[in-house]
């Protein structure tokens, strides 16, 4: 199979590229306005700050994991790929049907609508309050069709080759990353003031709940479980907020010297990310006071911030920031989300259609697949409630496969491994531990979201054996 892949697909993209696809798909809008969330959570600098730390390290550690599985799989579909071959199809399956009914297509849709609506900063014409069809029962916004219109073109691209969607990712994701660099330091250098930093810190590993009543901040001590409950809020923003770094491994086939570039690419994307996270937090922490941070207006820290720093134009220009940061983000979410379902069709588990490619070696039909579904979720406007709910099922899919590398690691001893665990078995142990800790707090204090998540990847039971029936029909 692996020398079909390299014959049909091009390996064109550089480890350069491969880095910019992990980081790009990394950053979009979370890092503008997850903070809010988690400073009303946990309520002290110290533990919001660590909240930021602990996901950088956590994402790091299963970054670094995963490639020793891509040097031994460099292969289009990549996590798809090691969860076949470390289990069976069926718990592959249940991961690709996931990805495509709401992770990936629900994330493309979420982050197109984030693009549309700091658009409407801009062109206040297709703001979300512009209504252009109300049916009753559904209303569509001028931003619905931004979104959509966005979605429709970045694949349109990215089906004329690989080469014009990497020369967007890298471009794009160069023109955030030094956007965000030039934001932080702007924002040490002329918007921090000393006696917010050290109001901040004052009491900064005290753990309280912020909630605003009647225009004032109530705040409430947490101790025992609750702050075990905080702590698991607060993760699932930081560590959502770095999540997609895995997309790299999709376009495995497409990748110059896989084996090693693709485990590289992932340490170095995920380095770079954590490290301006944490470094725009503590920015935060410098220009605005917690509760500032906490109940920023609709959460966009990164406006109250930039408006802090740069005044009145500050909201123009994370507004600018966000869409490149966002745009730049679908590219890579949407160049490598059909690789997936390409090798689930040529498995006989998703539309044949899919299992082809077109005279520019790249799975046309799959994009235009995933454009389509994408889309209707973007009309829906439930694709942040879906994100929500599939948050306890990412989690169980990154432990799966981590474990994977113990379970190959004893039903293929011999196999190659180009590149090796950092720091196996202690570390993917780490992160199996904190990941599976932290899905059963999501399973305690988010059970109105993770029991309907965990109903979504169930459903992909049926699903798997009536595909199973048509393949052998």
């Amino acid at each position: 199979m692996i020398e079909n892949q390299q014959a049909s697909f091009k390996p064109s993209l550089s480890l350069l590229d491969a880095t910019m696809i992990v980081a790009g798909s990394m950053i979009g809008s979370g890092i503008f306005l997850v903070s809010a969330e988690i400073a009303r959570s946990v309520g002290s600098a110290g533990w919001f700050t660590v909240m930021w730390v602990l996901a950088g390290i956590v994402t790091m550690i299963a970054a670094v994991s995963y490639g020793e599985l891509s040097g031994m799989y460099p292969r289009a579909g990549g996590q798809y790929v090691y969860l076949r071959e470390a289990y069976n199809p069926f718990v592959a399956f249940l991961f690709g049907w996931t990805q495509f009914s709401v992770i990936q297509t629900g994330t493309i849709a979420a982050v197109a609508v984030a693009f549309a609506k700091f658009t409407a900063y801009l062109i206040p014409a297709v703001s979300e309050q512009h209504i252009l069809w109300d049916a009753g029962f559904m209303k569509v916004s001028a931003a619905q069709i931004v979104a959509i219109i966005s979605i429709i073109l970045l694949t349109y691209i990215n089906t004329k080759g690989i080469r014009n969607g990497k020369i967007i990712q890298t471009v794009f994701t160069l023109a955030k990353l030094l956007s965000l660099f030039g934001l932080i330091i702007f924002g040490f250098l002329i918007g921090a003031r000393a006696e917010v930093w050290n109001a901040n810190w004052q009491n900064a590993w005290t753990t309280m709940s912020l909630q605003q009543v009647n225009g004032q901040t109530v705040t409430t001590m947490l101790t025992g479980v609750a702050v075990l409950g905080a702590i698991a809020v607060s993760m699932k923003g930081s560590l959502f907020s770095s999540d997609a770094w895995n997309n790299v491994t999709f376009i495995a086939a497409e990748i110059k010297n896989p084996q090693k570039n693709i485990g590289r690419s992932l340490f170095l994307g995920t380095l770079i990310v954590t490290i301006i996270y944490v470094s725009a937090n503590l920015m935060y922490l410098s220009v605005l006071p917690l509760n500032e941070i906490a109940f920023a207006a609709n959460d966009r820290v990164g406006v109250a911030a930039a408006e802090k720093i740069f005044g009145n134009s500050g909201s123009l220009i994370i507004a600018v920031m966000i869409m490149v940061s966002t745009f730049g983000c679908n590219n890579g979410l949407i160049l490598s989300g059909a690789r997936i379902y390409y090798t689930m069709a040529q498995d006989g588990l998703f539309f044949k259609q899919a299992a082809s490619l077109n005279r520019y070696s790249v799975p046309e039909k799959g994009m235009w697949i995933q454009c389509l579904w994408a889309s209707l979720l973007c009309l829906s406007g439930r694709y942040g409630d879906l994100l929500a709910l599939v948050i306890f099922g990412v989690l169980i899919f990154y432990v799966l496969t981590i474990l994977g590398i113990f379970i190959l690691r004893k039903k293929q001893p011999a196999a190659p491994r180009p590149y090796k665990a950092f720091g196996y078995p202690v570390l993917p142990m780490v992160y199996i531990a904190v990941a599976v800790g932290l899905a059963l707090l999501l399973l305690v204090f988010e059970a109105n979201y993770t029991l309907p998540g965990l109903g979504i990847i169930l459903l992909g039971i049926p699903l798997y054996y009536w595909a199973m029936r048509k393949k052998q029909a």
